[in-house]
């Protein structure tokens, strides 16, 4: 795994191989942050990554000069990765919040301009994830939610859904708080 762009572009991540993580791939990770970056500009976004595993897109945002970005894991093995990882790199804007992404999403602390959410695929609860979000007022005005997910989703019938785009087996719902 590596950083596409920004400060700490090319930088390699070597995942332990006892993690059980799907890391987004580079090829959809670039592709994802090329689409983002004809809407959103990153310096100065406040971002909240959601089932983060391996951090990857987190650190992704913060190299791209994010102000802040929230990295939620549960799994302390994963979190305690992601940490070293924010360290070896001297990367301030990262914070590693080692819990339950559900108490996060029904317990605001406030609000964000990106939230990305990468749950398992097989999580039951992945078809109630923007509407929670949405309803917990996560996003603020203009704020987007993407969420990678398995093929047999579709959003499209949401009031928020913008676009969707696949990338061999990962697909990004894209959603706008208006």
């Amino acid at each position: 795994m590596r950083i596409i762009s920004g400060k700490y572009k090319s930088a390699r991540i070597h995942i332990p191989g006892s993690f059980r993580a799907r890391p987004t791939t580079d090829t959809a990770k670039e592709a994802l942050f090329n689409i983002l970056a004809n809407y959103l500009d990153f310096k100065g976004l406040n971002v909240l990554d959601l089932f983060a595993g391996t951090g990857s897109i987190s650190l992704e945002f913060a190299s791209r000069g994010a102000k802040s970005v929230e990295t939620v894991e549960i799994d302390r093995h994963y979190a305690g990765f992601i940490e070293r990882t924010v360290h070896r790199l001297g990367i301030e804007s990262v914070r590693v919040v080692r819990t339950d992404a559900w108490i996060v999403i029904r317990n605001p602390a406030g609000q964000y301009d990106v939230v990305f959410a990468d749950p398992p695929y097989d999580m039951k609860e992945t078809d109630k994830l923007p509407s929670v979000i949405f309803e917990n007022q996560l996003l603020a005005t203009q704020g987007w939610l993407i969420l990678e997910h398995g093929k047999r989703l579709d959003f499209s019938h949401l009031p928020w859904f913008f676009m969707q785009r696949r990338y061999g087996s990962v697909h990004f719902s894209m959603f706008v708080n208006n």
